[in-house]
């Protein structure tokens, strides 16, 4: 599912990436960090903003935790977004987990 959903990202296929993670949890097959950051990416990319801070915070509800790659592309949602002050406190919040932020991160926040 992973790499389907992925795929769907980078033809900026949104509503497909988040029917395959849903029908993925609907088959009993629960999503891991992986198929979360390429839905995310897919919300990212088709300016979905909502849909991907909804998912970040299914991820944490799932006792998943977001890694460098979740957290870049939802901050670069809420750059599209513009979401500044979400952007802001997301860049906070994962230097307070402990994941170091990468450039693609910072220059997300900078921008919106």
């Amino acid at each position: 599912y992973s790499a389907v959903i992925s795929a769907c990202e980078k033809g900026i296929r949104t509503d497909t990436a988040l029917e395959l993670l849903a029908e993925m949890k609907g088959r009993g097959v629960e999503p891991n960090v992986i198929a979360y950051n390429a839905a995310i990416s897919a919300c990212e990319k088709g300016s979905r903003t909502d849909s991907a801070l909804d998912l970040l915070a299914e991820m944490k509800q799932q006792g998943l935790e977001p890694d460098v790659i979740t957290y870049s592309a939802v901050i670069s949602a809420c750059e599209k977004g513009i979401r500044t002050d979400t952007a802001l406190e997301l860049l906070a919040e994962m230097k307070g987990r402990g994941v170091e932020p990468n450039v693609i991160a910072y220059n997300a926040a900078i921008s919106a």
